[in-house]
């Protein structure tokens, strides 16, 4: 088997803050992308003309043009020898909007004329940039021809898939979806494919005949020419970033050829909605919202929808409004959402859609179990998983799976070493798989993230002061036990949130255990046990019983008061248990909830 290694660019698009205007909302964020290709996402009021009707849609269009003439001068006038500037409709997208484009390159200042002149239709709610996304894979250099599934196992850096394996999970009956640059129909990898689809409408981007979908989901290529990706970009080859990531996934394992996919006997379906340049936010909403089984107007719909799904991608700008409707309506639908903090050393709060809510958000760490550092972090990184750091070397520094050795078009496998958070996001959407398919009944999405996190095990190299990557390093073995346990019946007193409890008196050796539920969006938890006499200790966990050895959260100061604090909680069913060590009497409890 020879192992080489490929190298990907990564280009980010820059990000502007939201502005108001003309009643409807008029998001500027990326709206550098519009100078590459000036395309718009439009919304226009339930029940306007503009809304059902092409014509009067056009007539609006034209009328905007028209008005940005003073800030936009021969191109809208079409004077000395230039067509006058025209704005057409491409097609309808996600919940009722429209993708509408400029059929003339635009500057930055002309793209934003033109937007506030489409918002001062009074029928329309909102208008953004049809922002362009980008793989979130790192470059790296040749390797020696060697191959090490280090991030699999129990070294300091494993994610522990290798015991989940001997626990029987394997992912049997389990679809995930990867939106991605589509797949290449790897000897490794294609048994475990199922129909996916094309969403790319730019046939510069797709590399197709025209602008249309197309069934399949079949990688064609993202290389592209010096220039092609706007003034000064480097020519590229192809990436093939999507057989990398679903090779991580769900590879076949046990055949004598090449590695192992973490979940091998689930299916994955290949969204694919990245190509040359990028893939357009409007193009993404769609494939979230049809690889979870939802409907997007001229598709058919999706015959697997899948129980996860896997985005390693991302662009420099905070979440889009439309980008996490598409996520809850996915979420809504039953899909775990797992996406990629990025690769650009900072907070993951400026990158989406790794800052988006209901998603899973996925940092990276090296063979040592170190932060790499290329990872953003922050508070909205949930939890961390092995993504290569590059910097230990041939195999040690890379994650290793499917890949392809054309350089513009597929030609022959290969298997290659890469780097990334796109490395790193498999890991745990490949472990979901294995927890659905263990456990005895589905999963919700926030059950998935409350027991990723509570099984998380501690970062064995300490993430530098400023800059954590969540509560741990993923934990294939502990999650998948926890998935299997998941439901057993718990006998524990109701707590409601801010109410002060009285325990009752407890001997050496005796328990209480307490509950309650926590919905979404909440920040922090905070349980006290105060007053009294005796000696006390206390132990938090999620969706189970805690103990002294499988918490998330401890206390055992002397005497009763103790403390222990959840930030970030995932929603779902918190216990808490209180222990006596020496007998106590008189205690209060109390959890907070923010």
């Amino acid at each position: 088997m020879t192992i080489r290694r490929t190298v990907l660019s990564l280009l980010l698009a820059s990000a502007c803050a939201p502005a108001l205007a003309a009643g409807a909302r008029i998001d500027l964020t990326s709206i550098d992308d519009a100078t590459i290709s000036p395309r718009f996402i439009v919304k226009y009021r339930d029940g306007s003309a503009e809304r059902v009707q092409p014509a009067a849609r056009q007539r609006a269009l034209d009328a905007a043009a028209t008005r940005a003439r003073p800030q936009m001068g021969a191109k809208v006038a079409g004077l000395k020898g230039t067509a006058a500037l025209r704005v057409s409709t491409l097609r309808a997208t996600f919940g009722g909007k429209h993708v509408v484009k400029a059929s003339q390159p635009l500057q930055r200042a002309e793209a934003e004329a033109l937007m506030r002149e489409i918002a001062a239709d009074p029928n329309v709610e909102y208008v953004g940039v049809d922002a362009i996304m980008h793989a979130t894979a790192l470059p790296n250099d040749p390797v020696l021809a060697t191959h090490q599934m280090w991030h699999y196992g129990t070294g300091a850096g494993g994610a522990r898939v290798t015991s989940a394996w001997d626990a029987g999970a394997s992912g049997a009956g389990i679809v995930v979806a990867v939106i991605d640059t589509g797949a290449t129909a790897h000897a490794d990898l294609v048994g475990n494919l199922l129909p996916g689809y094309d969403f790319i409408t730019d046939a510069f981007m797709s590399r197709r005949a025209d602008d249309t979908r197309a069934p399949g989901g079949w990688d064609l290529g993202d290389w592209a020419s010096a220039g092609d990706c706007g003034a000064g970009s480097a020519a590229s080859n192809s990436s093939w970033h999507g057989t990398h990531v679903s090779g991580t996934i769900a590879e076949t394992t046990n055949n004598s050829i090449g590695g192992a996919g973490i979940a091998y006997n689930a299916k994955v379906v290949p969204v694919r909605a990245l190509g040359r340049c990028g893939g357009y936010t409007s193009d993404i909403n769609d494939a979230i919202v049809w690889a979870a089984g939802g409907t997007i107007e001229g598709v058919p719909n999706n015959p697997n929808p899948a129980e996860v799904i896997n985005m390693s991608l991302g662009g420099a700008h905070e979440c889009e409004v439309e980008t996490q409707a598409a996520i809850d309506k996915a979420v809504s639908l039953g899909a775990t959402v797992i996406v990629a903090a990025g690769n650009d050393n900072s907070d993951v709060a400026g990158h989406a859609p790794a800052s988006c809510a209901n998603v899973v958000t996925v940092g990276a760490t090296g063979y040592s179990g170190q932060r790499a550092g290329y990872s953003n972090y922050g508070a909205g990184v949930d939890l961390a998983a092995p993504g290569g750091a590059g910097t230990e070397g041939s195999p040690n520094g890379y994650i290793w799976s499917t890949h392809n050795t054309g350089n513009t078009s597929p030609e022959g496998d290969r298997y290659v070493g890469m780097t990334g958070t796109s490395m790193a996001t498999p890991h745990v959407s490949g472990v979901v798989a294995l927890m659905q398919s263990v456990a005895p009944q589905p999963l919700t999405p926030g059950v998935i993230e409350g027991m990723l996190k509570a099984s998380a095990r501690p970062f064995p190299v300490k993430p530098e002061a400023g800059k954590p990557i969540g509560v741990g390093i993923l934990d294939a073995a502990a999650a998948v036990q926890r998935a299997k346990t998941f439901g057993q019946p718990l006998v524990a007193r109701p707590l409601t949130a801010g109410a002060l409890e009285s325990l009752p008196p407890l001997a050496a050796g005796q328990s209480e255990l307490y509950s309650i539920d926590i919905p979404a969006g909440k920040t922090r938890i905070e349980m006290l046990t105060l007053s009294g006499k005796g000696t006390l200790q206390a132990y938090a966990n999620f969706a189970a019983e805690p103990t002294p050895t499988e918490n998330i959260g401890a206390s055992v100061r002397p005497g009763t008061n103790q403390s222990i604090v959840i930030n970030a909680p995932a929603a779902g069913r918190y216990y808490f248990k209180v222990v006596a060590s020496a007998d106590a009497s008189g205690v209060k409890l109390q959890v907070k909830v923010y």
